[in-house]
């Protein structure tokens, strides 16, 4: 069996969540959470195969529904303490078992439910760099980050104040979309396989941590529908 051309997207969706219960199965915008990240991959010209890791019946069965691919997930790498690396990893070693592994390897987290297809190619373009072993999406920030003891981060109180414009350009990690070389990413066991290459992505839209940040994302996906 010969190795398929483009990536192949691994969603990592456990069915445990203290924070906000059955997360990955709730609805923004008339669709889960895991069927908006499937979705996602699926749009994206650079991916050809979409598999959903979970220890969920439900969670698969949805993931199934929307067409992507089922990696059942032991109860080792499955609580809160588990690594999303660790699923990563565990999903390609049993793909592996089925034929050869595409040469890239896309991570998309279900906590960002604006991903589009676009922003995952605009990722992985990156990787055709060969010099990159992994890229990942960041959004502009402006502005002053200060440590809890009154240390600046980006700047130095103690001097005159800058303007805003005239910060050193920052940018934040948005946790949307990884991409690796596959080789990279299983010698390293880490989504940041030096060298790597952040990927500046606009209108990434909000992360989901908490139920405010879930109610957000069910306001403005209404807002976008309407």
């Amino acid at each position: 069996m010969i190795a398929s051309p483009g990536a192949l997207a691994v969603i990592p969706a456990r069915g445990g969540s203290k924070g906000i219960p059955g997360k990955n199965l709730q609805d923004v915008g008339g669709l889960s959470l895991v069927a908006r990240s499937v979705q996602a991959a699926f749009a994206s010209r650079g991916v050809d195969r979409v598999v959903v890791s979970t220890d969920d019946d439900a969670i698969a069965e949805e993931a199934q529904a929307h067409g992507a691919k089922v990696v059942r997930r032991p109860a080792a790498i499955a609580d809160d303490s588990a690594s999303s690396e660790s699923a990563l990893l565990h999903a390609l070693e049993t793909l592996e078992q089925q034929g050869p592994l595409p040469a890239q390897l896309v991570f998309l987290q279900c906590t960002s439910p604006f991903t589009s297809g676009s922003q995952i190619d605009q990722v992985l373009a990156a990787l055709q760099n060969p010099e990159i072993n992994s890229s990942f999406a960041v959004a502009p920030w402006h502005g002053f980050l200060w440590r809890r003891d009154g240390r600046g981060i980006n700047h130095d109180p103690q001097q005159p104040r800058q303007r805003r414009q005239d910060l050193e350009p920052a940018f934040l990690e948005t946790g949307a979309i990884y991409a690796m070389t596959t080789d990279a990413f299983r010698a390293s066991g880490s989504r940041f396989c030096a060298p790597w290459q952040p990927v500046v992505i606009d209108d990434s839209g909000p992360e989901i941590d908490n139920p405010a940040d879930l109610a957000l994302c069910r306001s403005l996906a209404a807002r976008a529908s309407g």
